[in-house]
């Protein structure tokens, strides 16, 4: 169904989005179909034109893996071997599709949920996008089991769009977006094209089956949206099979459904950092001071003087001036307690060599860092 009774609305404004392609858009018979795939293509090559990042959620492996081996089960574990199968296909699939570099990335709840496989996630998406490339990014059926699975793409969707600080998840359905009642079976169903806040009774006239070959239906879009938008970040419901729909999101401009956000994106998230419980604290020179407050900068090596606590990589680390002044800022620490100190007032480019590796060149990124208000701010020297 194509997005007939949607009038057209501008795209919330975004420089990173998250796109999500079930598989009812790019199953056919005997494998992976290029038809619909072919126009969300060209959308993220118009938009990397335009110095945008788009990051690419794609079902499809199960569908690949059935037309490589002409059948399979439904069980757990046959869609696992399946999807195993299909993987290859899926990522040459989209290669054929882009011309940037296409790049897998798979992920499974537990790699969300702990705090240094998010931070390496994280740092390898980011790095992938600097590099121009796209990721491609699905559960790791192989090994995800029931208790871990993320469950469906759009939920992943949502995940990596809080994962990679997206500004936009777009989800890519086969209708025209959210209908007041089934659209196929409701003559009196109509468009909903702005929807405030994902409520119970909206979920509730969103119920109901998904496609032959997908596992999510319009329910679990709206589930993934919530979980975006209380992230602060806004998701866009269109028809992936109506390629003026799809060509018009190159232009900003939106026939679907938008749900809003609930707050702003980076508010919620240093709303977390603020309350974590910290593991350790972090003494920095009056430069790094300064830097963190007047230039938004993020915290590299150099500037730390002395190290406290014993923390991992994701803990959460206080910054002081001095040993008996209250904390100034919080953070994600790149590197281990141990790890800092080895490399502790080096410059950036030395830490591969002190430690033989190398996640970054800051112990604390920007992103993953608050300033805390207090009565007294370092300031500049005069």
């Amino acid at each position: 169904m194509s997005a007939t009774g949607f009038s057209t609305q501008p795209l919330p404004r975004w420089q990173r989005a998250v796109l999500k392609v079930g598989s009812s858009l790019l199953a056919g018979s005997g494998g992976l179909d290029p038809r619909h795939a072919a126009g969300l293509a060209a959308f993220i090559a118009a938009s990397r034109a335009r110095g945008r990042e788009v990051v690419l959620v794609s079902s499809g492996a199960v569908a690949a893996g059935r037309g490589r081996v002409g059948g399979g089960g439904d069980g757990l574990v046959q869609r696992q071997a399946l999807a195993s199968l299909g993987q290859a296909s899926l990522i040459a699939f989209w290669q054929t599709l882009v011309a940037q570099p296409v790049a897998q990335v798979l992920l499974t709840h537990d790699d969300l949920r702990n705090r240094r496989r998010y931070l390496n996630a994280r740092a390898t998406l980011r790095e992938l996008l600097r590099l121009g490339a796209l990721p491609v990014i699905n559960e790791n059926d192989a090994v995800a089991v029931d208790e871990l699975k993320l469950g469906d793409n759009d939920n992943l969707a949502a995940a990596v769009a809080s994962l990679v600080d997206a500004d936009l998840l777009l989800i890519a359905t086969d209708i025209g977006g959210l209908y007041s009642g089934h659209p196929t079976r409701d003559p009196q169903a109509r468009p909903i094209e702005r929807v405030e806040q994902v409520t119970p009774e909206l979920l509730q006239i969103a119920s109901g089956g998904a496609g032959e070959l997908g596992t999510g239906g319009m329910r679990t879009k709206l589930e993934a949206a919530a979980k975006a938008g209380a992230a602060g970040i806004p998701t866009v419901l269109f028809c992936g099979r109506d390629d003026t729909v799809v060509h018009a999101l190159g232009e900003d401009l939106l026939r679907g459904t938008l749900v809003l956000a609930q707050g702003d994106r980076l508010r919620a998230r240093k709303q977390w950092l603020r309350h974590a419980p910290s593991s350790g604290r972090l003494q920095v020179d009056e430069g790094a001071a300064i830097a963190l407050h007047r230039q938004g900068a993020s915290l590299l090596p150099g500037g730390v003087l002395e190290v406290e606590g014993e923390f991992r990589r994701g803990d959460v680390v206080e910054i002081v001036t001095d040993a008996s002044s209250l904390p100034f800022a919080r953070g994600l620490a790149q590197y281990s307690a141990t790890e800092v100190r080895r490399i502790a007032r080096h410059h950036s480019q030395d830490i591969e060599r002190l430690l033989g590796f190398r996640y970054g060149e800051s112990v604390i990124h920007r992103d993953d860092l608050v300033l805390l208000a207090l009565a007294s701010q370092p300031e500049a020297s005069a």
